[in-house]
C-alpha cells in the first residue's frame, strides 16, 4: 500500500505522467477550440450560480440582429411598471405599421391594419415570434432605438449600442453593426432579468413566458440540449452580403435544470460564410457542452422566477 501512494505521489514528476485537467479549463479549451474552426468572429458568455463567469472571445462590437428585442421588450416594460400601466394595454396597430418584405407573423395573420391588440400579445410577436413589424410599432411607442439604449447603458452595460430599427437595417444592412454588444454585456443582463432585480413580477412573468415560448432558432441554443431543460432564450438573424457572409448568428437565453438550477448564456456568431444550418450547429455545440459542465458540477444556484 506504502509503495502505491509512493507511486502516486511520484507520478507527477514521473515521465509520461499528465496532469489532470479541471473540468472548467477542458470546457475553456473545447469552446475555444470549437470557436477557432469556423471562419467567423465567435464570442461565448456564461454566468453560473452565484455569478461565477466564463468567456470566450469576449468583447465590443457583436451585431445583436434579432437579440435586441429582448433589451427593447426589457425597456418596455420598464417603462409600464413605472407608470403602473397594465400590459395588456390597448394598442393601435395600422396599415402602415404592416411593411412587406419583412418577416412578419403579424401581418401573415392579420393583415391590413385598422385594429388593436394587447401590449402583451404584441410583446409575444416581437419576442416569441421575432416579428420585425411589431419590434419598429414597439419602438415608435418607446419613443425610438435610443430610449432603449439609454436604458440599457443607465444600467452598466456600456458595451451594448442600439440605434438602429429594423426598417432602418432593411435599407442599409451596414446598420445592422449599429447595434452592437459583447456576450458579457448580454449574459450579466439576462442574469439581472433572471434573478428578478430589473422589472416588477408581472411583468418579468410576462417577458419569462415570451421567453420560454420563442418559436425562432430550434436548433440553436436548445438544439442538443436535453428535453427536460427548459430554454427561455432570443434569438437573432442577420442579413448577408453579396458575398453570402452573414453579419449576425446568435442566440442568447436562461437554461433552466430539471433539478431548479438555472444559468444564463449567450453564443455570437459574426460575419460568417457558413450557411445558417452550420451556424445553428455551432451555437447548439457550445450549448451542450456548457449545460454538460454546469449539470455535473453541482455548482451553486442563484435565485430567479421559477
Amino acid at each position: 500500500m506504502f509503495r502505491t501512494l509512493l507511486l502516486a505521489l511520484c507520478c507527477g514528476a514521473a515521465v509520461g505522467c499528465v496532469p489532470r485537467t479541471s473540468p472548467r479549463a477542458a470546457l475553456e479549451r473545447d469552446l475555444q477550440a470549437l470557436a477557432d474552426s469556423v471562419p467567423a468572429r465567435i464570442g461565448i458568455a456564461a454566468v453560473f450560480g452565484e455569478g461565477d463567469t466564463l468567456t470566450v472571445g469576449n468583447r465590443p462590437g457583436y451585431p445583436m440582429a434579432s437579440v435586441y428585442k429582448f433589451h427593447q421588450a426589457l425597456a418596455l416594460l420598464d417603462s409600464l411598471g413605472r407608470a403602473d400601466l397594465s400590459p395588456e394595454l390597448p394598442v393601435a396597430v395600422h396599415s402602415s405599421d404592416l411593411l412587406p418584405d419583412t418577416w412578419s407573423p403579424l401581418r401573415d395573420a392579420r393583415p391590413g391594419g385598422g385594429y388593436s391588440r394587447p401590449l402583451s400579445e404584441l410583446l409575444y410577436y416581437s419576442i416569441a415570434q421575432s416579428d420585425n413589424n411589431v419590434c419598429d410599432l414597439l419602438f415608435r411607442l418607446l419613443g425610438g432605438p435610443e430610449k432603449v439604449d439609454r436604458y440599457v447603458r443607465g444600467l452598466g452595460f456600456g458595451d451594448t449600442s442600439i440605434t438602429a430599427d429594423e426598417a432602418a437595417m432593411h435599407r442599409d444592412p451596414a446598420l445592422q453593426y449599429a447595434n452592437t454588444t459583447s456576450p458579457l454585456d448580454a449574459v450579466r443582463l439576462l442574469e439581472r432579468f433572471r434573478r428578478g432585480e430589473l422589472l416588477a413580477p408581472p411583468y418579468g412573468d410576462l417577458l419569462l413566458t415570451a421567453l420560454l415560448s420563442t418559436a425562432t432558432g430550434p436548433d440553436k441554443l436548445r438544439g442538443q440540449l436535453p428535453p427536460e431543460a427548459r430554454v427561455a432564450h432570443k434569438t437573432g438573424s442577420g442579413l448577408r452580403d453579396a458575398q453570402g457572409v452573414a453579419a449576425a448568428d446568435n442566440d442568447i437565453g436562461i437554461v433552466f435544470l430539471p433539478d431548479g438550477r438555472a444559468y444564463s448564456v449567450a453564443v455570437f456568431i459574426a460575419d460568417s460564410p457558413r450557411s445558417d444550418r452550420s451556424n445553428a450547429a455551432v451555437i447548439a455545440a457550445a450549448s451542450r457542452r456548457i449545460y454538460d459542465y454546469f449539470a455535473s458540477e453541482r455548482l451553486p444556484s442563484s435565485p430567479g422566477p421559477e
